[in-house]
């Protein structure tokens, strides 16, 4: 069983080309162990900042390395879990990085990495006679806008709305949902691609790919075994968070200013539902935005949840990251209770003859 449920990484990002750092730049976010880092200013050394997780990442460290620590939460997913894996950060941190990588072996994110690990497992449990089945979809939330990136007709866009199921289940009205095989390379990386083409980016002065909206990969597994009469049903959502962003770092202007707003206003209703559950209100505010009512399954209560907070280390991103680091603080501390797989048993009679499913 994994430790607690909400579980939080810090990922630094090594100094890049476009950061114009020079050779002698010192990093002003610094990982001082394996579970702790430090911020500081290089002009102000004095003034130094420690945060401890439950894994911190130094910029050498990579994809691999990552993805090590987030495996047990997919295989939790596997075991009919519902699992949620946030990438965080500010503009340009890395995020992006982290859950979609490139298409070369080493570079490959948490996303494809998932997928070859549900495909592993897939062949070992085949052989005991469990039958499995994935879909994914692939959405993107956008000033508060649901938009389907895995649809036939980019210039077509139906009207998506959050539907809450008798089981408490959410489901998107009209979005694409495609089966796929996790072993067949092609088909995985088709779909990704496909995705990656749609979803809304923009240059900003600080990032010239910026992503201007949140993206959610949703993995559904289903294993059916018929000796043991028994469905399994899991849930991996893959979120890749929109960068939060000051305006005046920016320079965002019209179409992107109102792009920033949206973003940091639901970037703040993550932050107030993370709140709530860490003080254990009797409100959650889920429905303030559309990413936490889509994510509310896994955020309150039944699932598992993991954060990598993504860090740049200029010395013009202190303030980001200390804001960004204070959130992954707030959120390591919540306590979402005890997780619980969804589990069929299949083929009990009720006393009229009909075929029942019950809850274990």
């Amino acid at each position: 069983e994994l430790r607690g449920n909400v579980r939080v990484a810090a990922r630094i990002r090594p100094f890049l080309p476009d950061d114009n750092a020079g050779k002698d730049a010192k990093p002003s976010v610094v990982a001082a162990g394996e579970t702790v880092l430090q911020v500081a200013k290089a002009n102000d050394p004095s003034h130094q900042y420690t945060f401890s997780f439950d894994r911190v990442f130094a910029p050498a460290a990579g994809q691999e390395a990552v993805f090590e620590e987030v495996s047990e939460f997919v295989q939790s997913a596997l075991d009919g879990y519902n699992v949620c894996l946030f990438s965080y950060g500010q503009t340009g941190s890395g995020k992006t990085h982290t859950m979609q990588g490139t298409g070369t072996a080493s570079m490959r994110g948490l996303i494809p990495r998932s997928i070859e690990q549900i495909g592993n497992y897939q062949k070992t449990l085949e052989k005991e006679g469990w039958v499995y089945n994935m879909e994914v979809s692939f959405l993107e939330i956008y000033n508060e806008s649901i938009r389907d990136l895995l649809r036939d007709n980019p210039k077509e866009e139906s009207k998506h709305e959050i539907k809450v199921g008798s089981d408490g289940r959410r489901t998107v009205t009209n979005l694409t949902i495609k089966s796929i095989d996790p072993n067949n390379k092609s088909e995985v990386d088709g779909v990704l691609a496909l995705a990656a083409k749609r979803r809304s980016i923009a240059s900003t002065d600080m990032n010239t790919t910026s992503s201007r909206s949140h993206s959610v990969f949703t993995l559904s597994l289903t294993a059916q075994h018929e000796e043991l009469n028994q469905i399994v049903r899991g849930t991996l959502n893959l979120v890749d968070l929109a960068g939060s962003e000051r305006l005046d770092r920016s320079n965002a202007a019209g179409k992107q200013a109102k792009e920033a707003m949206a973003i940091n206003k639901s970037l703040s209703s993550l932050t107030d539902v993370f709140t709530a559950i860490r003080n254990k209100t009797s409100h959650i505010p889920f429905r303030n935005s559309k990413l936490t009512y889509l994510l509310q399954p896994s955020l309150s209560g039944d699932g598992k949840t993991l954060m990598v907070v993504n860090l740049s280390p200029t010395e013009a991103s202190v303030q980001e990251s200390l804001c960004s680091l204070r959130f992954a603080q707030n959120v390591n501390a919540c306590e979402l209770g005890k997780a619980k797989r969804a589990i069929e048993e299949v083929g009990g009679t009720s006393k009229r003859g009909k075929s029942v499913k019950r809850k274990v």
